[in-house]
């Protein structure tokens, strides 16, 4: 498994740490609307401010592009942060993030204390990981700590790039956790091992599933992309989503999972509608019934037992991609039956980020849950196997 140092081997006492979080949370009107991120984020924090660290924090927030845009500045998360941690976040504001000011709040800083530095992406060098930035930010720091689990998958310069520039580069709890939970569960998982992929495209899922197909023993395929395993069997699938170009890709996962003794569930029921709208008459169908003037909006009830059934011997369970346009009502059912099996049995259960968290969260079984992960992209690269630059950058034990 990966082994990297984290911040329980370090002596950060007196030494000025950076730390790379995921502060990339929603605005309403310069308010924050879901504060998930900054709460994950707290543990590590916490732990510096113990240990007498002078704790530098920074993040991206939207996309600015490379240039100030004062409705993504990241003041409102330090007044929010402040409140959390009970003690002053000095927000240090400059349009090129390492200027004048943060410069100067960073010399005035006495142990324990907290400054948090403007949106990174303010800076064009940011996701190109450009020489300048890091050094920049190097410049500020002894130690640095990546806690930002939800970038990893990307090289820029606040994860990857300052790593070049400092002697000490190690991960926060939050990405110990995501590593320790998803490279756990796909390497090493307790049997049996049950992967459920949903979400609208099989296109963005190819290397998850393939990947998957050589490590689990049940695949359950649900929402949009359901209708190209379909079409894959001659089945008529309507105005459904479907991607033509993936058709032929997916009757060779279904023979992959047949060879390697896997079972690859996708829906035996549907739910249908004329057209994409929580207004209209829905039915359900069975399994080849979708009519052309209709398409597949969520899986049907017996899919729901199906599937449910299929969950209940679990010991390990990953969960990426709703099984239905979970945020209209007439076709949440699905979405819904897998998050109550899943918060129903003795098993690691582990949330792909993205929209399963927020459906998980949403339908109020978040804290049954094992593990949600913070990074709906990155949790995927995970899934396919691949290496992600922010984590490979730290320092090994």
């Amino acid at each position: 498994m990966l082994n990297k140092k984290s911040v329980d081997d370090i002596n950060v006492k007196g030494k000025r740490v950076l730390v790379r979080c995921d502060f990339n949370v929603p605005l309403q009107d310069g308010k924050i609307s879901d504060e998930n991120r900054l709460v994950q984020a707290l543990p590590t924090i916490k732990k510096l401010i113990k240990d007498s660290g002078k704790v530098i924090l920074c993040s991206h927030l939207g996309k600015p592009k490379g240039e100030p845009k004062p409705e993504l500045s990241l003041a409102p998360v330090a007044v929010r942060l402040a409140e959390l941690l009970g003690q002053e976040v000095k927000f240090a504001k400059d349009d090129n993030v390492v200027g004048e000011n943060a410069k100067a709040a960073v010399a005035a800083m006495k142990d324990g204390e907290v400054v948090l530095l403007e949106n990174t992406r303010y800076r064009i060098e940011e996701t190109k990981n450009g020489e300048a930035f890091s050094k920049d930010l190097a410049s500020l720091c002894d130690i640095f700590v990546d806690d930002a689990f939800g970038t990893a998958h990307r090289a820029h310069c606040s994860n990857v790039g300052i790593t070049q520039f400092v002697d000490t580069a190690v991960v926060g709890y939050l990405m110990q956790k995501e590593i320790e939970f998803l490279g756990n569960a796909v390497n090493n998982p307790k049997r049996p091992f049950v992967a459920i992929l949903g979400g609208s495209k099989v296109s963005s899922k190819i290397s998850v599933i393939e990947n998957l197909l050589d490590k689990v023993d049940t695949l359950i395929i649900g929402g949009g992309m359901a209708y190209t395993f379909m079409k894959s069997l001659g089945e008529e699938t309507g105005k459904s989503l479907l991607e033509p170009d993936y058709v032929e890709y997916a009757g060779k996962m279904l023979e992959k999972a047949e060879k390697n003794g896997v079972k690859l569930l996708i829906p035996i029921d549907t739910v249908v509608a004329p057209e994409y709208s929580n207004d209209v008459p829905f039915k359900t169908v069975g399994r080849g019934g979708i009519e052309a003037d209709y398409m597949g909006l969520d899986i049907g009830p017996k899919t729901c037992e199906l599937y449910t059934e299929a969950i209940k011997g679990a010991k390990t369970v990953v969960w990426n991609g709703p099984m239905g346009v979970f945020e209209m009502s007439n076709y949440a059912a699905g979405t819904i039956a897998v998050a109550k099996a899943l918060s129903e049995i003795d098993a690691t259960t582990i949330i792909g980020g993205g929209d399963s968290a927020a459906a998980v969260n949403i339908l109020g079984f978040g804290d049954k849950m094992t593990h949600i992960s913070t990074g709906g992209g990155a949790s995927l690269e995970f899934l396919e196997g691949k290496e992600l630059p922010g984590v490979a950058a730290a320092n090994d034990k």
